[in-house]
This record gives C-alpha cells, sequence and structure tokens, in this order.
C-alpha cells in the first residue's frame, strides 16, 4: 500500500510540476513518462526529466534470476546524440543510482536484503511523432547484503542488471 501511495505522489507532482517540451519538429511530450520495463527487473518504469539531456528515473517489479522485488532509482545524463533522424533521435545515456532488493532465497535457503549503488548506462528511441520512448540499459551494481542467518552470504558483492523498456509520456 505505502508502495503505491509513493508512486501516486511521484506521477501528481511530475504532472504538477514538470513543464512540456517539445521534439525538434516533432509533436510536444511532456516530461513525465511511465511504462514498463523488461529483464531484470521485470516491472514498471518512469522518468521524469528535469533538463533537456538530466533526467531522474527509477523502476519497480520483480527479478527473475536472483529472485524477489527490485527498486532502483537513477539519475541520468544523455551527454550524446549518437543518430538524428526525422522520425527518432538516439541518445545515449549514463548515470549513478542506487537498487534496493528484498532477495527471496527459496527452498529452505535464507532470505536476505541488499542495498547498493548502481552504475547505469543505456540507449534512448526517443520518437519524434509520438510522445513514446523505448530504452535498453544495463547497469553494474556493487552492494551489500545483510539479513541472512547465513554469515557467508553477508557483505558486500557484485551484480549486473540488464533491461529493455517504454514509456509514454504526459
Amino acid at each position: 500500500m505505502n508502495v503505491r501511495l509513493c508512486l501516486a505522489s511521484v506521477v501528481a507532482a511530475g504532472l504538477a510540476a514538470a513543464p512540456a517540451h517539445a521534439d525538434d519538429e516533432g509533436v510536444e511530450k511532456g516530461s513525465l513518462g511511465l511504462g514498463i520495463i523488461i529483464g531484470e527487473p521485470t516491472g514498471v518504469c518512469g522518468k521524469l526529466y528535469l533538463q533537456d539531456d538530466q533526467a531522474v528515473q527509477g523502476a519497480l517489479g520483480f527479478t527473475f534470476v536472483t529472485g524477489g522485488f527490485h527498486a532502483h532509482a537513477d539519475y541520468v545524463f544523455h551527454p550524446w546524440i549518437l543518430e538524428e533522424r526525422e522520425a527518432f533521435t538516439l541518445p545515449a545515456y549514463i548515470g549513478p543510482g542506487v537498487r534496493l532488493l528484498q532477495h527471496r532465497a527459496g527452498r529452505g535457503a535464507d532470505d536476505d536484503f541488499r542495498i547498493g549503488a548502481r552504475a547505469v548506462a543505456g540507449l534512448l528511441f526517443d520518437f519524434k511523432e509520438i510522445p513514446l520512448d523505448v530504452f535498453v540499459e544495463v547497469a553494474g551494481i556493487a552492494e551489500f547484503r545483510f539479513g541472512s542467518n547465513d554469515e557467508a552470504i553477508n557483505g558486500f558483492g557484485l551484480a549486473l542488471n540488464g533491461g529493455l523498456g517504454a514509456r509514454y509520456y504526459f
């Protein structure tokens, strides 16, 4: 219930505060995009543009490889435009972030909680004629695991996330 309330608050704040922007010769787009992500995690995602080349993005979902509930947020920069076409723009993005994971071990193993720093990089297909983008990204994570009764599992670890998604802008 609290997750839904937080997500609804973020959406309402984004719609109220985020100015609309228009792509070159394209449709006017809002600054808040909501959609889906498939991969690690699989769930819902969002992106809020703060400037044309900076945004906050995040996702809530489930991880099927590691097992559990995943939440992450990133501050991303779009420093390079790799391609500019009539129908779309192809910027690359990079940035730091944070990930939280409630790991569900299953089969009698101990569950644990993980918190970590993310370094994300991706490509964004930003369509000009419709308020939609499609993205592919990968993130390296340096995390701390705790909460397990097995002391060998607790402590520092590394992880990798990747996903493909789409967002519609309001």
